[in-house]
């Protein structure tokens, strides 16, 4: 009778190969599912932002023309505008720009909005850099269009 010596030794082996490619796979599946959380996250800030600034514009229908006519990098903040009766609506459309584009490039990566106007139909228009590559031809954006 002839006996097989190291046989046990490669079965175990080729168990912890598949082991092995079974927890890569799994580890591949949970960087997945985290940057697609992460994606989820970054769309409804984004959602939340765009809400935010119209509820601002609402708020602002005196000074809403100003929301259309500056660029949100380049709003100024006025300091009295702390309260709704220190400054005009103008200015506190400004401040509101200023806040928002604030917390738009704080919030999301190399997040960005714009505010456009047609007729009385206002759109609000806001991209980030999802996936961190700097190319800006693929980065998402989330898109929201009310009337005053």
């Amino acid at each position: 009778m002839k006996t097989h010596k190291g046989f046990t030794l490669i079965e175990v082996l080729v168990a912890v190969i598949i082991l092995a490619i079974g927890l890569l796979g799994l580890a591949g599946i949970q960087t997945v599912g985290l940057k697609n959380n992460q994606s989820a996250y970054t769309r409804s800030q984004a959602t939340q932002l765009a809400y935010d600034i119209a509820d601002r514009m609402r708020a602002n229908v005196a000074g809403v023309t100003t929301y259309t006519t500056t660029d949100p990098p380049d709003a100024a903040e006025t300091a009295a505008c702390s309260t709704a009766t220190g400054c005009t609506p103008a200015q506190m459309a400004e401040t509101d720009l200023f806040q928002w584009n604030a917390t738009l490039t704080d919030v999301l990566p190399g997040g960005s909005g714009t505010i456009a106007v047609a007729g009385n139909v206002f759109t609000i228009t806001i991209t980030w850099d999802d996936d961190h590559d700097g190319d800006n031809s693929n980065n998402p954006s989330f898109q929201t269009s009310f009337r005053l």
